[in-house]
């Protein structure tokens, strides 16, 4: 069977959960409930670290505006993890190329990481902090759950990955008039920042 539904989904996962992707991938390879997740992913170094990074990411991603630097830092983090997993997997099954497994899998990942920070930048316009904590909570629940779907269903969990990746990329667009106006806002906050620190150096006031 081939590996690209597989390819797909890790892919899309890892631009929303990448550490997600790979713990869980090891826990299924290393429980012998899968015989598609390479050796390398089952390690025990490679789980510790994978579960210790997931949990900082659960915390990062439920504070306002840490979310969205937290983002910016994983930018080039998920779609390389991505591509990396679905390398493995090729490799792992035989029936597609690393290369074009890298691709897709690093590529749906970069796609699905564009639409989770551009969301989450949209979801700090609003001023209460429940709508992230909501929001963080739905997308991890939703990466276990298509990623377990995923082991057993490949090609039913890649079509759902398509279409929450398709409706996620037209929310962003719609979105994408909260985007620019926070991105506005930071910007002219730390204009304002830089403005009132020369001004205070001018006068020879102490920095408060």
């Amino acid at each position: 069977m081939s590996v690209l539904p597989l390819v797909f989904t890790s892919g899309w996962a890892s631009g929303i959960n990448a550490y997600a992707v790979v713990l869980l991938l090891g826990i299924f390879g290393a429980t012998g409930l899968s015989d598609e997740v390479p050796a390398s992913l089952q390690r025990t170094d490679v789980l510790i670290v994978a579960a210790v990074l997931f949990l900082c990411e659960a915390v990062a991603d439920k504070i306002p505006y840490v979310d969205s630097v937290w983002d910016s830092v994983h930018t080039v983090i998920r779609p390389v993890a991505g591509g990396v997993v679905g390398a493995l997997l090729a490799g792992q099954s035989g029936s597609l190329s690393d290369i074009t497994a890298g691709v897709i899998g690093g590529s749906t990942a970069l796609a699905s990481h564009f639409v989770k920070a551009g969301t989450r930048m949209a979801i700090n316009t609003s001023p209460e902090p429940l709508s992230n904590v909501a929001m963080s909570m739905a997308e991890d629940l939703g990466v276990a759950a298509i990623i377990t779907f995923a082991m057993f269903h490949p090609v039913a969990a890649a079509v759902i990955a398509a279409v929450l990746l398709a409706a996620g990329l037209a929310i962003l667009i719609f979105l994408w008039t909260r985007i620019r106006r926070f991105l506005r806002r930071r910007a002219q906050r730390r204009e304002e920042k830089r403005l009132a620190t020369e001004a205070r150096e001018a006068t020879g006031a102490p920095p408060r």
